[in-house]
């Protein structure tokens, strides 16, 4: 079963980890990046190491302090790329083209003989303006979408001293995994089948300010008329959440299936006579 919450580390996550990473020092990154890629190559996965121009020089020093990944840099298993060799500084991510060049190069690497692909991204440099936030946090929710079923993890960077602590807030919540709870709570992929998403931590006023907009933008389908949320992760929701999912989902035309083994969930909706959601509990 694929792991999610709040992690201190980058071994161990599994073949389809998606942690967000803030971090002030560069140093400390590249580190938690050298762990990822290492413990990806025991897994069999293919490396892919995505740096900034500025720090390409250090991030392959610092690649070579592993031995496992100073041999895959020799042998041409690991590759390092710069963000700036794909994008420009101000570019725009389309997150559908973006998922879909991700999916090819883990079918290349399963074709090379590979269990999967693993890729640790230094992103700052893609959510500086508005416009480039809203895309990538659409990209990192519909990625997480991807891994639940396909061998392909990331370890996305953030540098807090650049973008502030709200912003990585609001690109954390669409990962499975991140190293600070600030953000209260999780919208990412699930490995249920019928499932839009799962929601896990806490939905509570600190929380509150971010639902809306992480919603909008993850864009969660519609199957027959209902929007199903796997809240088995889940560890507290406020009626005010609540009802911001309820109301989202009638905004769409659909009712709300909350999956949660919380009891009181199912109490709230009843005082709150919300007439377009339905809680279900573990049998």
């Amino acid at each position: 079963m694929r792991s999610a919450g709040v992690v201190d580390g980058t071994r161990g996550l599994g073949p389809q980890a998606h942690a967000c990473w803030r971090y002030h020092d560069p140093t400390e990154f590249r580190r938690h990046a050298r762990d990822f890629l290492a413990d990806g190559l025991r897994l069999g996965l293919r490396p892919m190491y995505v740096v900034s121009g500025d720090d390409a020089a250090q991030a392959v020093e610092g690649l070579r302090r592993s031995p496992r990944l100073d041999r895959a840099l020799d042998e041409g298993d690991l590759q390092v790329t710069s963000v700036g060799s794909t994008y420009a500084e101000s570019a725009v991510v389309e997150p559908d083209e973006q998922v879909d060049r991700y999916a090819a190069a883990t079918d290349e690497a399963i074709a090379a003989g590979y269990a999967g692909l693993r890729v640790a991204a230094e992103a700052t440099p893609l959510v500086r303006t508005a416009p480039q936030l809203s895309a990538f946090t659409r990209y990192e929710h519909l990625i997480d979408r991807y891994m639940t079923t396909r061998p392909f993890s990331a370890l996305c960077g953030y540098d807090r001293g650049v973008l502030g602590e709200d912003t990585i807030d609001r690109l954390a919540i669409m990962h499975a995994h991140a190293n600070s709870d600030t953000a209260g709570f999780r919208l990412h992929g699930s490995p249920l089948p019928d499932c839009a998403a799962a929601l896990g931590g806490q939905l509570d006023l600190c929380g509150a300010d971010h639902l809306d907009s992480a919603l909008d933008l993850a864009d969660l389908p519609v199957h027959d008329g209902t929007i199903t949320l796997d809240g088995t992760g889940l560890e507290f929701v406020d009626h005010r959440n609540l009802i911001t999912l309820t109301e989202h989902a009638r905004s769409r035309g659909a009712t709300l299936v909350l999956r949660t083994a919380h009891r009181g969930v199912a109490r709230i909706v009843d005082l709150l006579g919300l007439d377009n959601v339905r809680v279900e509990l573990p049998a």
